[in-house]
């Protein structure tokens, strides 16, 4: 019987000092701290939402515009210094402040749609990244101009 409270004192006793362990401390509070997420790149960082864009069939003579949109997943702003089209038939524009990291811009590529026939066009963005230059690329179709209606003959 002597053994039997023993062990009962001794399972006891190491089941109090584990829940102590355990349980919190009175007249302390547990204080969470919250991290702020780190950015995803050390440095300016280009994250592009798409870097090709088709505008399929178009018609000749309406000029077509398409926006790339990227976010700067980086640690520092990125500066877009220049943004150059491969020919005079195709206008780019960007975000021409510098954007902050986990924020957005643009780079806006306008096509004048004068020649018929497909077209294959891109647009080079340097900026303060690792990977600068980046190629944009636009493509599509440019289609006849519909001719007008004749005007009916007048009675």
């Amino acid at each position: 019987m002597k053994k039997s409270l023993l062990l009962l004192a001794l399972a006891l006793g190491v089941s109090v000092s584990t829940y102590a362990q355990k349980a919190p401390k009175k007249g302390k509070k547990e204080v969470k701290k919250e991290v702020a997420a780190a950015p995803a790149v050390q440095g300016p960082s280009f994250e592009w939402e798409a870097t090709n864009f088709d505008f399929g069939k178009i018609e000749q003579g309406k000029p077509q515009s398409h926006v790339f949109n990227f976010k700067n997943n980086g640690s520092e702003p990125i500066v877009i210094t220049n943004a150059q089209a491969s020919c005079g038939c195709t206008t780019p524009e960007w975000t021409k402040e510098p954007i902050a990291p986990g924020k957005s811009g643009f780079i806006k590529a306008t096509y004048n749609a004068g020649s018929v026939g497909a077209f294959n066009k891109t647009v080079t963005v340097t900026a303060n990244v690792p990977n600068s230059p980046v190629i944009l690329t636009i493509k599509g179709e440019v289609l006849t101009k519909p001719a007008a209606p004749l005007a009916e003959p007048a009675k």
